[in-house]
């Protein structure tokens, strides 16, 4: 019997902000493939995931739940909840008859120094790698023994950026890292990990053995394919550096008086990876440039894989995701990497589907959507029942054009509960509508309202302005409904009393 189920390719990459696809937006980054797969597909410009940190967001686009709901909102965690265990999207298609596998990183636990614990998550092909740092054994990091068996020493080849080789000998590593980020700028003489030897390609090969394996004519497939890239230290190989003029690019959305905002947060205790610097500071457009090419080297990885899939006959016959865990603030507001933080660079991300035949080809949807939408998508795109605690909503009828484009959710959510390891243990939530943004940084008298329509790039916050406090007012009681009604209900109800 021919396959009926459509095998499921989904590749996310790390910490990609929404704005870094040409064809949607980006006259200054060079992505051909990401460009021409989104004119084959539809592509989602308003997707906001559920926390601007790794593991929560993971834990919950894999689920389709929020964070809070599955018990999983933090970095480093030892273990991983059992709500995420029974609620996993991929356990749910290999028990359905899907052969599964993952490539790349996991985390919906901590990885440190060796692979995270697992649990029944459907894969069957398990090829991992948390980061490409060589700081696992061998035997526990797959693209490292790859690199090994290319003839490369991961000692020398896999570089942290704590390494006295990545910064001026004239700089100590805390003041190098303080200033700039983890900027691991390559040169001709001194590069980073070469792109032949780069965990991208290790990632791209890996795929293509998967998807190229004999199974039954009827048995459909997913991988997922997780890579590093573009997540700091900022490090891309010489070869896509050396295609950006650092002068020609626009540098990161900032103006003055966000270093005064930023500090107010920060002596507010809000939790963040960096401290607020003017961007010249750390040279934002040579960081920006560097974040560019590392993405432009995904964008070459994820165009082989495709083409990979095309010539074994299986392009049809699967629907491709190309998306992101969140963003990264690239010296937005003279920040650097992640944290405490709601603005779009931080929690809005590229979410586009292909599946020729059923999914709209050439279309832009500005609706508002959550990655907690992904998977009850892929189970109805899979003719799956969708359980009844998930809480994303489907995208099919978008994709199928069975529905308007322009509308699929009032407003989204996204959750920061005590994510990482710092001092204020920080827990705040964001509520978004179509026009509004409303941040609240919880046991803090402090928090900020925008404007998304006048202010897109979030430079001024009106949460103190009295014109707006019933607009705040509003939203801070439409946001507390949202979060109470998202909270975990308990074992179903077996009894009236």
């Amino acid at each position: 019997m021919a396959q009926q189920r459509p095998n499921i390719l989904w590749y996310c990459t790390d910490q990609q902000r929404f704005d870094t696809i040409a064809a949607l937006g980006n006259p200054y980054i060079h992505t051909p493939n990401i460009d021409t797969f989104v004119k084959e597909g539809t592509a989602f410009t308003h997707a906001y995931c559920q926390s601007p940190i790794c593991t929560p967001s993971r834990a919950s686009f894999l689920t389709g739940m929020y964070p809070s709901r599955v018990h999983n909102p933090s970095n480093g965690n030892g273990w991983v909840h059992p709500e995420v265990t029974a609620n996993l999207v991929t356990r749910l298609l290999a028990d359905a008859g899907y052969d599964g596998g993952l490539v790349g990183k996991l985390h919906l636990a901590g990885a440190a120094g060796a692979r995270e614990p697992r649990v029944n998550d459907g894969y069957r092909y398990f090829k991992y790698s948390h980061s490409p740092r060589h700081d696992w054994p061998l035997a526990q990091h797959d693209y490292a023994a790859w690199v090994a068996a290319q003839g490369g020493n991961p000692e020398t080849v896999l570089l942290r950026a704590s390494d006295p080789r990545n910064h001026p000998p004239e700089r100590d590593y805390e003041s190098w890292i303080a200033t700039m980020g983890s900027f691991m700028e390559p040169s001709p003489t001194n590069d980073n990990t070469p792109p032949e030897l780069h965990q991208t390609t290790w990632a791209t090969e890996a795929s293509i053995d998967f998807i190229t394996q004999d199974r039954p004519a009827d048995q459909p497939w997913f991988l997922s394919v997780n890579v590093y890239d573009p997540h700091p230290p900022y490090n891309p190989p010489w070869e896509y550096y050396r295609r950006y003029d650092p002068e020609t690019l626009p540098g990161p959305h900032f103006q003055d008086s966000d270093l005064a905002h930023q500090a107010r947060l920060t002596s507010s205790g809000i939790d963040f990876q960096s401290e607020a610097l003017r961007p010249e500071t750390f040279d934002g457009k040579r960081l920006q440039a560097a974040y560019y090419a590392m993405i432009e080297q995904v964008d070459e990885q994820f165009g082989r894989l495709l083409q990979a899939l095309e010539e074994s006959g299986q392009a049809d016959d699967t629907v491709v995701i190309f998306t992101s865990d969140h963003g990264e603030s690239a010296g937005d507001y003279g920040l650097l990497q992640k944290g405490c933080r709601f603005f779009d660079g931080l929690s809005r991300v590229p979410l586009a589907w292909r599946l020729p035949g059923r999914v709209q080809a050439d279309l832009c949807s500005n609706a508002l959507v959550e990655l907690t939408d992904i998977a009850p998508t892929l189970l109805e795109l899979a003719d799956l029942p969708v359980p009844s605690g998930m809480q994303g909503r489907s995208l099919r009828g978008i994709l199928e054009g069975q529905v308007s484009p322009d509308r699929h959710r009032e407003f989204v959510r996204c959750e920061y509960l005590d994510a990482i390891d710092k001092p204020d243990h920080t827990f705040a939530t964001m509520y978004r509508d179509s026009r509004w943004k409303l941040n609240v940084y919880h046991g803090h008298d402090i928090g900020e309202l925008y404007d998304m329509e006048a202010d897109p790039f979030e430079h001024e916050s009106l949460w103190d302005s009295p014109a707006h406090q019933g607009i705040k007012l509003d939203l801070m009681k439409r946001s507390f409904d949202a979060t109470v009604l998202a909270a975990d209900p308990g074992p179903p109800r077996v009894s009236s009393y």
